[in-house]
């Protein structure tokens, strides 16, 4: 499985990406949706990678910075077809690696409450990060969760 940053003009990203806001609009309201779309996920702020092997796309992420020393995990999302396959945390090792580099003391997410969450919010507890208060430009919501890993 290769990690590499990735455009986000790739067909195969862009369909994953609608999938990916798709389901978020199944199980949050509107204003608790907080999933970057493609055009978004290619600001100079943001990076994003994709999972392939054998150039088929198993997943993808983002990393937003938020400021020097402080990023924010987006965008995370697994192909259906590539479930359970250990794609979601090679990208957040990836990512987590890459804010190392980059100097991040902190890594921060909000991700859903609802029970369709769990499993990502199983992948960020077993990395260490701990639910925390909203952070940056984020409020208290029912529907969201936020968690953050000291990397520092």
């Amino acid at each position: 499985m290769d990690v590499r940053k990735e455009d986000v003009t790739a067909q195969d990203v862009i369909v994953l990406l609608q999938d990916h806001l798709k389901s978020m609009t199944m199980h949050s309201p509107p204003e608790s949706i907080h999933a970057l779309n493609a055009d978004r996920l290619r600001q100079p702020d943001v990076t994003f990678w994709s999972a392939r092997e054998n150039g088929i796309l198993l997943g993808c992420g983002a990393l937003k910075e938020l400021n020097s020393r402080h990023g924010e995990i987006k965008s995370m999302k697994t192909s259906p077809h590539h479930v359970r396959k250990g794609v979601a945390n090679r990208i957040l090792r990836h990512m987590l690696e890459e804010a190392r580099q980059r100097g991040y003391q902190r890594i921060s997410l909000e991700t859903g409450s609802m029970e369709a969450f769990l499993p990502a919010r199983r992948l960020y507890e077993k990395a260490g990060f701990q639910y925390c208060d909203p952070f940056a430009h984020y409020k208290e919501d029912p529907n969201s969760l936020f968690m953050t890993l000291n990397i520092g």
